[in-house]
């Protein structure tokens, strides 16, 4: 038990709450913690966002599809993590991405009514949720206003950090060369350019179709 409450409290969402506080919600709320083998399929892209769900052991692998944007996102989160909370509320509340065990791991998973109950019965889990929320919110909307700004790998920079969840690893772009191209506002050797770049200092490695990103805080860093 000790564990648990110890996996708890790790939790972006939990921080902050005495011990006392979770060990009385674990007695009150139905808790369902869910174990997932090797491949097995977490959540699908389009799912009703109708639980909480965090991953309190292993990691899995967020696979998103930005048609609108003709790329797709592919990144590793590890415990402890919550997965798109910000879908939980809200005119869209489907998962915006389908979610994969990465080797054995375990989900906690609680239904949205419930949490709303734990939300009220302590201020620091209703802080948690709006400093999520709100850090999200801040990030998405400097991406967006900055994203034609700036040279190439400025924006490419932006791009990564708009679709990447905070605290993700193994971050994987898959793309059409041309579309990238079209994304970035940039003809097709000044991509290569850019790329060549990165990977001559070891930020990102790349072929004609993907871009795996190396060192995400050197590529951050683009913008500072």
């Amino acid at each position: 038990m000790n564990s648990m409450y110890q996996q708890l409290m790790q939790l972006p969402l939990f921080q902050g709450v005495s011990t006392e506080k979770i060990t009385s919600l674990v007695e009150k709320l139905p808790f369902h913690f869910l174990k997932y083998r090797n491949g097995e399929q977490v959540l699908t892209m389009g799912d009703a966002c109708t639980h909480i769900k965090f991953v309190v052991s292993g990691k899995v692998r967020v696979e998103m599809p930005c048609a609108h944007l003709r790329v797709t996102i592919e990144q590793t989160l590890t415990t402890p993590n919550v997965l798109a909370p910000e879908y939980l509320f809200g005119r869209e509340t489907v998962y915006p991405f389908s979610v994969y065990a990465d080797g054995p791991c375990g989900i906690l998973q609680l239904l949205k009514s419930d949490y709303v109950k734990m939300i009220n019965s302590d201020k620091v889990f209703l802080f948690n949720i709006l400093n999520y929320l709100s850090s999200g919110s801040q990030r998405s909307v400097s991406s967006s206003l900055s994203v034609k700004d700036g040279s190439v790998s400025e924006r490419l920079a932006i791009l990564v950090q708009s679709l990447v969840i905070a605290g993700a690893s193994d971050v994987i772009l898959r793309y059409k060369q041309k579309d990238l191209c079209a994304l970035l506002g940039t003809q097709r050797t000044t991509l290569i350019t850019m790329l060549d770049k990165l990977s001559d200092d070891g930020i990102v490695e790349y072929d004609s179709n993907a871009m795996t990103v190396l060192d995400m805080r050197k590529l951050m860093d683009i913008n500072k």
